[in-house]
């Protein structure tokens, strides 16, 4: 008797394929998220330093901080452009208009990522609030 053998896969070669491609995807992803979260995060960090030029610039012409305006005098949001936003950008101005604090503030994806939000003064110092535990500026800046 002659047996016939048909091409083709076994449910347990399937299974072991699937389960494989599941143990790549829980490996690779949250390295991926951790990417995309950095990158956005840099991305800050850019909008900051351009933020704290425009209101350097709106001092040279008015003598001081205080009127500097989001989005007329410097940018509000990262990114600049396009419609999703992962950090809203902000200035607290103080000591009579002769200082300022600029703080980028994380929402939407963004919402999650370890380094919180991110603040950047008129004396160039760089703070980090509401970080994971164990996270400190340096990781962050």
């Amino acid at each position: 008797m002659h047996t016939r053998r048909t091409a083709g896969f076994t449910l347990i070669e399937l299974m072991i394929v699937i389960a494989i491609i599941g143990i790549l995807a829980s490996i690779g992803y949250p390295a991926y998220r951790e990417h995309v979260q950095k990158t956005h995060r840099a991305d800050a960090k850019s909008v900051l330093m351009e933020a704290a030029n425009a209101i350097e610039r709106y001092y040279t012409s008015n003598g001081s901080y205080t009127g500097a305006t989001a989005d007329d005098d410097y940018p509000d949001k990262s990114p600049i452009d396009g419609t999703v936003t992962y950090y809203s950008i902000a200035a607290t101005i103080t000591g009579g208009g002769t200082a300022y604090t600029l703080t980028a503030t994380r929402s939407g994806a963004q919402a999650a990522d370890k380094c919180g939000n991110l603040s950047l003064s008129s004396t160039g110092a760089r703070t980090i609030a509401s970080a994971d535990a164990g996270v400190t500026v340096d990781d962050c800046w």
